[in-house]
């Protein structure tokens, strides 16, 4: 299945507006938002982190790794082009969760 086709099986994520991954701290490690460009790495991370309670693990970093499909290879061959899946790739490897807190979207 291509990235596309994944997207197409996650849950929507019309109601995040984004998501922030958190250090053993609860520092602020990175943010990914709903907006075009970071939208489907949005849906990736969210998934991820409501199937591993709350969390990227290892495990889901290596998860998502295969739904980023044809766009994992991409990041390989080209280091710094998907921050996203570097960050993935980084996180499988190692052996720490990371927190995923969902950003609502505010009702104006």
């Amino acid at each position: 299945m291509n990235f596309a086709e994944r997207l197409k099986t996650l849950p929507a994520t019309t109601q995040l507006a984004a998501l922030q991954l958190l250090g053993e701290q609860g520092e602020v490690l990175a943010m990914i938002e709903n907006k075009p460009g970071q939208a489907g790495s949005l849906a990736v991370y969210a998934a991820l982190a409501a199937q591993h309670g709350g969390r990227i693990t290892p495990a889901a970093a290596a998860l998502g790794l295969a739904w980023y499909a044809e766009h994992t290879a991409d990041a390989r061959a080209n280091p710094g082009k998907h921050p996203n899946i570097d960050r993935l790739m980084t996180w499988a490897q190692g052996d720490v969760s990371y927190a995923a807190r969902p950003v609502p979207v505010v009702a104006a």
